[in-house]
């Protein structure tokens, strides 16, 4: 990876595991404030403010990021690693030993690949709330957008489509001052929480286009027909 412009984000925190989890948890309560009628300034689809607007244009305009993240899951699990996007619609998540999980996603279709269990799991983006997240652009005038909160600190943008993915939602906090992404909140069907929080963030950066290639054949292999996988 050669970063091609020299932007780099970093938090203006601490950010060692404890300092991100104590950040997350304030974060988490804003995002839920989102959702509650006249919690703070709260805006639905049909009123976005041009602040926000703006936001998500900035994000929409940065065509790769690369850095690291801290991931925390439903149950409080906590892992962390390195992570690649490219818009539209790549993304890749090493996820750091001891786990053996590889997240990526070729533009088309997502996988989860457990490297210890040999598993994968396959997923069309498009139904998949990541599909928001890596969009080629973000408009805040459809009815995607459930909610959009502005404090003085955070901007949070709550997006869904009930089309194509049911009651799942995608929550994304931004910097109000820099524009820049700070974390975001998968909300899944039985609407337990994944957060995920970046750090060390390079923007415009030329990523390895091998990084995003998603082995269909393996999965092929590990899922077809009476294919003798006893680690599911």
């Amino acid at each position: 990876m050669k970063a091609t412009t020299g932007m780099t984000s970093r938090l203006p925190f601490d950010a060692t595991r404890r300092g991100l989890l104590r950040f997350a948890t304030c974060a988490a309560g804003a995002a839920a404030l989102a959702a509650i009628p006249g919690a703070g300034f709260v805006a639905t689809a049909d009123a976005a403010s041009g602040t926000a607007q703006k936001i998500a244009d900035h994000f929409s305009s940065v065509s790769s990021m690369a850095g690291e993240f801290v991931q925390f899951g439903p149950r409080g699990e906590q892992t962390g690693g390195k992570f690649f996007i490219q818009r539209p619609g790549k993304l890749r998540f090493n996820y750091e030993p001891p786990s053996g999980y590889r997240v990526i996603s070729d533009g088309k279709s997502v996988v989860i690949d457990n490297t210890k269990l040999n598993t994968m799991d396959l997923y069309p983006l498009s139904k998949t709330p990541l599909k928001l997240l890596l969009d080629s652009k973000i408009d805040l005038s459809g009815r995607r957008v459930k909610s959009v909160r502005e404090e003085s600190d955070l901007t949070t943008i709550q997006l869904a489509d009930r089309q194509f993915f049911g009651s799942s939602t995608i929550t994304m906090m931004f910097d109000p001052k820099s524009y820049e992404l700070r974390q975001w909140t998968i909300t899944d069907a039985q609407g337990k929480d994944t957060t995920v929080m970046i750090f060390n963030v390079q923007q415009g950066v030329k990523i390895d286009q091998s990084l995003f290639v998603v082995d269909y054949k393996r999965n092929y292999q590990l899922n077809k027909p009476g294919a003798n996988n006893n680690n599911r």
